[in-house]
């Protein structure tokens, strides 16, 4: 019998220890959903911020290779924007470091939803102050 060596503890999102880890360096760890962008996530809802971020995603990321990419992401004027700093899903380079898919090449379709998702997770702690982070602090 095989134990996975970090288990998900019952009623914990998989992404979550990912997002801890994350929330622990410095330079991740200063992203929070504020201003325009939090009142953005807030009124368009999951659903269109989860559409709005695989439009993104697609146009931005996940080509072989993005135009200007490591400089292609905005760090404000969309909450998708200000996620992917937090997530490490800015640039292939962190894309790669951070998540383990290779630079140089298209993502596959799972890839691109596996970022969305690692997006959509992101912004939905900070919406509701989910584990390391208590709803509208700053």
């Amino acid at each position: 019998m095989t134990v996975s060596p970090d288990p998900v503890p019952p009623g914990a999102h998989p992404l979550d220890r990912l997002l801890d880890d994350l929330a622990r360096q410095p330079f991740r760890a200063r992203f929070h959903l504020r201003g325009r962008d939090r009142a953005t996530a807030e009124l368009k809802g999951p659903a269109t911020v989860r559409w709005h971020a695989y439009d993104l995603i697609a146009k931005r990321l996940a080509p072989a290779a993005p135009y200007k990419d490591g400089k292609q992401t905005p760090y404000r004027g969309h909450p998708v924007f200000v996620a992917q700093h937090a997530t490490a899903t800015c640039c292939r380079s962190c894309l790669a470091r951070w998540h383990g898919i290779p630079k140089g090449r298209e993502l596959s379709r799972s890839e691109h939803v596996y970022v969305v998702d690692v997006i959509c997770r992101w912004i939905e702690r900070e919406l509701t102050g989910g584990p390391g982070r208590t709803a509208g602090s700053d």
